[in-house]
Protein backbone atom coordinates (compact mmCIF):
# COMPACT_ATOMS: atom_id res chain seq x y z
CA UNK A 1 0.00 0.00 0.00
CA UNK A 2 1.16 3.23 -1.03
CA UNK A 3 -0.08 6.94 -0.49
CA UNK A 4 -0.52 9.58 -3.22
CA UNK A 5 -1.47 12.81 -3.59
CA UNK A 6 -4.46 12.74 -6.28
CA UNK A 7 -5.23 16.04 -8.54
CA UNK A 8 -8.67 15.20 -8.90
CA UNK A 9 -11.66 12.33 -7.43
CA UNK A 10 -14.37 12.81 -9.72
CA UNK A 11 -15.35 11.75 -13.26
CA UNK A 12 -17.52 11.59 -15.83
CA UNK A 13 -20.66 13.90 -15.84
CA UNK A 14 -24.15 13.89 -17.44
CA UNK A 15 -25.71 14.30 -14.10
CA UNK A 16 -23.80 11.63 -12.36
CA UNK A 17 -20.01 10.75 -11.51
CA UNK A 18 -17.73 8.53 -10.57
CA UNK A 19 -14.64 8.49 -8.10
CA UNK A 20 -11.92 5.61 -7.09
CA UNK A 21 -10.83 6.42 -4.06
CA UNK A 22 -8.13 2.89 -4.79
CA UNK A 23 -6.18 1.98 -7.69
CA UNK A 24 -5.53 -1.95 -7.63
CA UNK A 25 -7.76 -4.53 -4.93
CA UNK A 26 -6.56 -6.72 -2.79
CA UNK A 27 -9.51 -9.45 -3.24
CA UNK A 28 -7.39 -11.26 -5.46
CA UNK A 29 -10.52 -12.29 -8.36
CA UNK A 30 -9.00 -14.47 -10.82
CA UNK A 31 -10.71 -13.19 -13.82
CA UNK A 32 -10.32 -8.82 -12.69
CA UNK A 33 -10.52 -7.02 -15.72
CA UNK A 34 -8.63 -3.97 -13.79
CA UNK A 35 -5.62 -5.95 -14.07
CA UNK A 36 -5.31 -5.20 -17.72
CA UNK A 37 -2.26 -3.43 -19.30
CA UNK A 38 -4.65 -0.79 -20.48
CA UNK A 39 -5.42 0.66 -17.21
CA UNK A 40 -1.47 1.59 -17.50
CA UNK A 41 -0.29 0.50 -13.22
CA UNK A 42 2.83 1.38 -12.82
CA UNK A 43 2.72 -0.79 -9.52
CA UNK A 44 1.64 -3.96 -8.63
CA UNK A 45 -1.78 -4.44 -8.89
CA UNK A 46 -1.75 -5.83 -5.15
CA UNK A 47 0.43 -2.42 -4.32
CA UNK A 48 -2.95 -0.93 -3.43
CA UNK A 49 -2.79 3.01 -4.39
CA UNK A 50 -4.31 5.49 -1.62
CA UNK A 51 -5.65 8.62 -3.03
CA UNK A 52 -5.49 10.45 0.55
CA UNK A 53 -6.46 13.44 -0.43
CA UNK A 54 -9.77 12.16 -1.53
CA UNK A 55 -12.43 13.26 1.14
CA UNK A 56 -10.99 16.97 0.76
CA UNK A 57 -10.93 16.98 -3.38
CA UNK A 58 -14.52 15.39 -3.21
CA UNK A 59 -15.63 18.12 -0.45
CA UNK A 60 -14.47 20.87 -3.32
CA UNK A 61 -15.69 19.53 -6.07
CA UNK A 62 -19.06 19.05 -4.87
CA UNK A 63 -19.18 22.27 -2.87
CA UNK A 64 -19.12 24.00 -6.48
CA UNK A 65 -21.77 21.72 -7.88
CA UNK A 66 -25.44 23.60 -8.17
CA UNK A 67 -27.66 20.34 -9.14
CA UNK A 68 -27.16 17.34 -6.80
CA UNK A 69 -26.48 13.91 -8.61
CA UNK A 70 -25.61 10.72 -8.00
CA UNK A 71 -22.45 9.63 -6.88
CA UNK A 72 -20.72 6.38 -7.79
CA UNK A 73 -17.37 4.19 -6.69
CA UNK A 74 -15.91 0.56 -6.87
CA UNK A 75 -16.45 0.56 -10.75
CA UNK A 76 -12.62 0.27 -11.37
CA UNK A 77 -11.33 -0.77 -7.10
CA UNK A 78 -13.64 -2.04 -4.59
CA UNK A 79 -14.16 0.53 -2.05
CA UNK A 80 -14.43 -1.61 0.79
CA UNK A 81 -10.74 -3.75 0.36
CA UNK A 82 -9.36 -4.31 3.59
CA UNK A 83 -7.70 -1.09 3.64
CA UNK A 84 -10.51 0.29 4.39
CA UNK A 85 -10.94 -0.86 8.22
CA UNK A 86 -8.33 0.96 9.13
CA UNK A 87 -8.43 3.97 6.31
CA UNK A 88 -11.97 4.61 6.56
CA UNK A 89 -11.85 6.92 3.35
CA UNK A 90 -14.73 5.52 1.96
CA UNK A 91 -17.20 6.43 4.95
CA UNK A 92 -15.28 9.60 5.06
CA UNK A 93 -16.35 10.63 1.36
CA UNK A 94 -20.09 8.97 2.31
CA UNK A 95 -20.29 11.67 4.87
CA UNK A 96 -19.38 14.33 2.39
CA UNK A 97 -21.49 13.05 0.11
CA UNK A 98 -24.51 13.18 2.79
CA UNK A 99 -23.91 16.55 4.07
CA UNK A 100 -24.03 18.38 0.51
CA UNK A 101 -27.18 16.32 -0.32
CA UNK A 102 -25.98 14.08 -3.52
CA UNK A 103 -26.75 10.24 -4.28
CA UNK A 104 -24.75 7.63 -3.82
CA UNK A 105 -24.16 4.08 -5.94
CA UNK A 106 -21.57 1.55 -4.27
CA UNK A 107 -19.97 -1.22 -6.14
CA UNK A 108 -18.50 -3.56 -3.97
CA UNK A 109 -18.38 -7.63 -3.14
CA UNK A 110 -17.42 -6.91 0.76
CA UNK A 111 -19.44 -7.03 3.53
CA UNK A 112 -17.17 -4.42 5.30
CA UNK A 113 -20.26 -2.19 3.52
CA UNK A 114 -22.40 -2.90 6.58
CA UNK A 115 -20.24 -1.17 8.83
CA UNK A 116 -21.51 2.03 7.27
CA UNK A 117 -25.42 1.17 6.78
CA UNK A 118 -26.39 3.93 8.69
CA UNK A 119 -24.50 6.09 6.64
CA UNK A 120 -26.12 4.49 3.68
CA UNK A 121 -29.75 4.61 5.41
CA UNK A 122 -29.18 8.49 6.19
CA UNK A 123 -28.47 9.29 2.42
CA UNK A 124 -31.13 7.15 1.16
CA UNK A 125 -33.78 8.98 3.24
CA UNK A 126 -32.32 12.56 1.95
CA UNK A 127 -31.44 12.06 -1.52
CA UNK A 128 -30.74 8.05 -2.89
CA UNK A 129 -28.08 5.39 -2.32
CA UNK A 130 -27.86 2.16 -4.03
CA UNK A 131 -26.01 -0.80 -3.49
CA UNK A 132 -24.49 -2.78 -5.63
CA UNK A 133 -23.27 -6.70 -4.77
CA UNK A 134 -21.28 -8.67 -7.61
CA UNK A 135 -22.46 -12.44 -7.54
CA UNK A 136 -20.61 -15.36 -9.92
CA UNK A 137 -21.33 -18.62 -8.26
CA UNK A 138 -23.58 -20.23 -5.53
CA UNK A 139 -21.01 -22.47 -4.63
CA UNK A 140 -18.94 -20.85 -1.64
CA UNK A 141 -16.17 -23.71 -2.52
CA UNK A 142 -15.90 -22.46 -5.77
CA UNK A 143 -16.46 -18.65 -5.09
CA UNK A 144 -13.47 -19.27 -2.47
CA UNK A 145 -11.43 -20.09 -5.87
CA UNK A 146 -12.82 -17.44 -7.74
CA UNK A 147 -12.63 -14.65 -5.36
CA UNK A 148 -10.65 -15.84 -2.52
CA UNK A 149 -9.90 -12.93 -0.23
CA UNK A 150 -13.20 -11.41 -0.37
CA UNK A 151 -16.60 -13.04 1.60
CA UNK A 152 -18.45 -15.93 0.37
CA UNK A 153 -22.00 -15.38 -1.95
CA UNK A 154 -24.10 -16.41 1.20
CA UNK A 155 -22.56 -13.53 3.19
CA UNK A 156 -22.84 -11.36 0.34
CA UNK A 157 -27.07 -12.30 -0.14
CA UNK A 158 -27.13 -11.59 3.55
CA UNK A 159 -25.76 -7.53 2.72
CA UNK A 160 -28.39 -7.56 -0.02
CA UNK A 161 -30.72 -8.54 2.91
CA UNK A 162 -29.83 -6.47 5.67
CA UNK A 163 -29.89 -3.07 2.80
CA UNK A 164 -33.70 -4.74 1.87
CA UNK A 165 -34.66 -4.63 5.30
CA UNK A 166 -33.54 -0.92 4.96
CA UNK A 167 -35.06 0.12 2.15
CA UNK A 168 -31.92 0.87 0.34
CA UNK A 169 -32.57 -0.31 -3.09
CA UNK A 170 -29.63 -3.30 -4.50
CA UNK A 171 -28.31 -4.03 -7.35
CA UNK A 172 -26.77 -7.43 -8.36
CA UNK A 173 -24.12 -7.77 -11.07
CA UNK A 174 -24.33 -11.52 -12.08
CA UNK A 175 -20.85 -11.08 -14.15
CA UNK A 176 -18.36 -12.73 -15.45
CA UNK A 177 -19.77 -16.21 -16.00
CA UNK A 178 -16.90 -18.54 -16.65
CA UNK A 179 -17.36 -20.91 -19.65
CA UNK A 180 -16.94 -24.31 -18.30
CA UNK A 181 -16.48 -23.30 -14.85
CA UNK A 182 -19.81 -21.44 -13.31
CA UNK A 183 -22.37 -20.88 -16.45
CA UNK A 184 -24.40 -23.86 -15.12
CA UNK A 185 -28.45 -23.42 -15.47
CA UNK A 186 -28.00 -24.50 -11.60
CA UNK A 187 -26.12 -21.61 -10.85
CA UNK A 188 -27.65 -19.18 -12.31
CA UNK A 189 -30.82 -19.84 -10.91
CA UNK A 190 -29.65 -20.36 -7.33
CA UNK A 191 -28.49 -17.03 -7.63
CA UNK A 192 -31.98 -15.42 -9.38
CA UNK A 193 -33.98 -17.24 -6.87
CA UNK A 194 -31.79 -15.77 -3.52
CA UNK A 195 -31.95 -12.09 -5.86
CA UNK A 196 -36.18 -12.60 -5.76
CA UNK A 197 -35.85 -13.83 -2.51
CA UNK A 198 -34.37 -10.49 -0.95
CA UNK A 199 -35.67 -8.58 -3.71
CA UNK A 200 -33.31 -7.09 -5.66
CA UNK A 201 -34.17 -3.92 -7.85
CA UNK A 202 -32.27 -5.11 -11.15
CA UNK A 203 -29.27 -7.62 -11.91
CA UNK A 204 -27.04 -6.72 -14.78
CA UNK A 205 -25.95 -9.17 -17.08
CA UNK A 206 -23.31 -8.77 -20.20
CA UNK A 207 -24.50 -11.88 -22.27
CA UNK A 208 -23.38 -14.37 -20.07
CA UNK A 209 -19.37 -14.69 -20.52
CA UNK A 210 -16.10 -13.14 -19.73
CA UNK A 211 -14.05 -10.56 -21.26
CA UNK A 212 -10.06 -10.97 -21.20
CA UNK A 213 -7.84 -8.33 -22.20
CA UNK A 214 -3.79 -8.21 -22.30
CA UNK A 215 -2.50 -8.59 -18.50
CA UNK A 216 -6.05 -9.68 -17.14
CA UNK A 217 -5.57 -12.66 -19.29
CA UNK A 218 -1.95 -14.11 -18.43
CA UNK A 219 -3.18 -13.84 -14.67
CA UNK A 220 -6.21 -15.53 -15.42
CA UNK A 221 -4.81 -18.18 -17.26
CA UNK A 222 -2.07 -18.93 -14.37
CA UNK A 223 -5.12 -19.20 -12.41
CA UNK A 224 -7.14 -22.15 -14.28
CA UNK A 225 -3.47 -23.54 -14.51
CA UNK A 226 -3.91 -24.15 -10.63
CA UNK A 227 -7.07 -24.87 -10.19
CA UNK A 228 -8.49 -26.34 -12.93
CA UNK A 229 -5.64 -28.65 -14.36
CA UNK A 230 -5.84 -29.08 -18.42
CA UNK A 231 -8.81 -25.72 -18.85
CA UNK A 232 -6.56 -23.28 -19.87
CA UNK A 233 -5.92 -25.05 -23.12
CA UNK A 234 -9.71 -25.74 -23.48
CA UNK A 235 -9.81 -21.81 -23.41
CA UNK A 236 -7.25 -21.44 -26.08
CA UNK A 237 -8.41 -23.42 -28.52
CA UNK A 238 -12.05 -22.44 -28.17
CA UNK A 239 -11.43 -19.05 -28.06
CA UNK A 240 -7.61 -18.07 -29.12
CA UNK A 241 -6.94 -14.57 -27.62
CA UNK A 242 -10.36 -13.08 -28.46
CA UNK A 243 -11.41 -10.12 -25.68
CA UNK A 244 -14.89 -12.31 -25.65
CA UNK A 245 -15.54 -15.12 -24.36
CA UNK A 246 -19.16 -16.02 -24.55
CA UNK A 247 -20.49 -19.21 -22.78
CA UNK A 248 -21.03 -22.10 -24.88
CA UNK A 249 -24.62 -21.97 -22.95
CA UNK A 250 -25.10 -18.13 -23.22
CA UNK A 251 -28.53 -18.45 -25.28
CA UNK A 252 -29.92 -21.00 -23.17
CA UNK A 253 -28.63 -19.10 -19.84
CA UNK A 254 -29.58 -15.49 -21.06
CA UNK A 255 -33.84 -17.16 -21.80
CA UNK A 256 -33.61 -18.52 -18.06
CA UNK A 257 -32.22 -14.98 -16.73
CA UNK A 258 -34.62 -13.12 -18.02
CA UNK A 259 -38.09 -15.00 -17.79
CA UNK A 260 -37.22 -15.15 -13.88
CA UNK A 261 -36.58 -11.44 -14.21
CA UNK A 262 -39.35 -10.49 -15.74
CA UNK A 263 -41.31 -12.89 -13.93
CA UNK A 264 -40.40 -10.90 -10.81
CA UNK A 265 -40.44 -7.03 -11.84
CA UNK A 266 -36.89 -7.33 -11.72
CA UNK A 267 -34.51 -4.65 -13.92
CA UNK A 268 -32.73 -7.29 -16.53
CA UNK A 269 -31.53 -4.61 -19.53
CA UNK A 270 -28.31 -2.98 -18.25
CA UNK A 271 -29.45 0.44 -19.79
CA UNK A 272 -32.00 0.40 -17.20
CA UNK A 273 -30.28 -0.85 -14.28
CA UNK A 274 -27.67 2.07 -14.94
CA UNK A 275 -30.07 4.35 -16.01
CA UNK A 276 -32.12 3.97 -12.32
CA UNK A 277 -28.65 4.19 -10.48
CA UNK A 278 -27.69 7.19 -11.88
CA UNK A 279 -31.00 9.05 -11.78
CA UNK A 280 -31.48 11.13 -8.78
CA UNK A 281 -34.92 12.90 -8.31
CA UNK A 282 -34.61 16.60 -7.93
CA UNK A 283 -37.05 16.00 -5.09
CA UNK A 284 -36.79 13.06 -2.84
CA UNK A 285 -40.55 12.48 -1.12
CA UNK A 286 -40.60 12.92 2.50
CA UNK A 287 -43.02 11.92 5.01
CA UNK A 288 -45.34 14.59 5.91
CA UNK A 289 -46.69 14.61 9.57
CA UNK A 290 -50.30 14.01 8.27
CA UNK A 291 -48.94 10.60 7.12
CA UNK A 292 -50.08 7.59 8.87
Amino acid sequence: MHFVDAKGILTGGGGHYGMNIYRGCSHGCIYCDSRSKCYQFTHLFEDIEVKQNAPELLEKALKSKRKKCMIGTGAMSDPYMHCEEKLRLTRKCLEIIREYGFGAAIQTKSDRILRDIDLLDEINHSAKCVVQMTLTTYNDDLCQILEPNVCNTRRRIEVLEKMQERGIPTVVWLTPILPFINDTEENIIAILNECVRVGVKGIIDFGMGLTLREGDREYYYAALDKHFPGMKERYTKRFGNAYELPSPKAKELTKVFQRICKENGILSNPEECFGFMNELPEKYPQMSIFDS
